[in-house]
């Protein structure tokens, strides 16, 4: 594993300069894909950083947001739309009309789509991350599958394990206030999803996956 891989900072820059390129010409574009981009536009952690932030909101821990929470959180982020463009987006996502969404399906669909193949290397590489098969990688996980000791920063005494360690767990947490060193199969797929979507090429994404994680 490499968790400085100078290739996925190089995709991710492009990947969010052209989103934001698109979000800046876009006027005519639906609301739900000016959210897309906004999010892209934000680098591969901008759909996990939603996500958390509209989690954030769940006080009943129902893991699923009415009309009132889903408006405030569009209109936290930021993104330029009517209010009846936000109502619009609610109402699409709001599929049985029950008058809430729930947040995995909201994130399922707003990320950009993945063939199988890409979703299969995705999944082995968290398996290989979460060594306790807990359904969450940890520092304590991370401590099992990667050595620092070839890291320039831990040679030269700048930083200690546990700080490279969670320095690359952070790389996964959407934005500051959202991290906790904690990371779910969920919010790997869609950090990953958000780089899948600057490579055309599976067999290209796959052998990424594969020199990012030595499998």
């Amino acid at each position: 594993m490499d968790p400085s891989n100078g290739d996925l900072y190089t995709l991710e820059a492009n990947l969010a300069n052209r989103a934001l390129r698109e979000l800046t010409d876009g006027a005519d574009k639906d609301p739900i894909t000016k959210l897309r981009l906004l999010c892209l536009s934000r680098g591969a952690t901008g759909i996990l950083g939603l996500g958390r932030a509209f989690r954030a909101m769940d006080d009943d821990g129902s893991k699923a947001l009415n009309e009132e929470e889903f408006i405030t959180g569009i209109r936290d982020i930021g993104l330029d739309v009517t209010d009846d463009e936000i109502k619009q987006m609610f109402n699409t996502f709001d599929e049985d009309g029950s008058g809430s969404i729930n947040m995995t399906e909201f994130l399922l669909k707003l990320r950009p789509p993945m063939s199988q193949s890409r979703i299969s290397i995705i999944d082995q590489a968290f398996d290989k991350m979460d060594k306790d098969g807990d359904g969450v990688i940890t520092l304590a996980d991370l401590k099992n599958v990667y050595s620092v000791k070839e890291h320039p920063k831990y040679q030269s005494g700048e930083m200690s394990e546990d700080e490279i360690l969670t320095e690359f767990l952070h790389n996964f947490e959407g934005g500051r206030g959202n991290l906790d060193g904690k990371i779910t199969r969920e919010e790997f797929i869609n950090y990953y999803a958000t780089i899948s979507a600057s490579i055309d090429n599976d067999m290209y994404f796959d052998l990424m996956m594969r020199r990012a994680y030595a499998m």
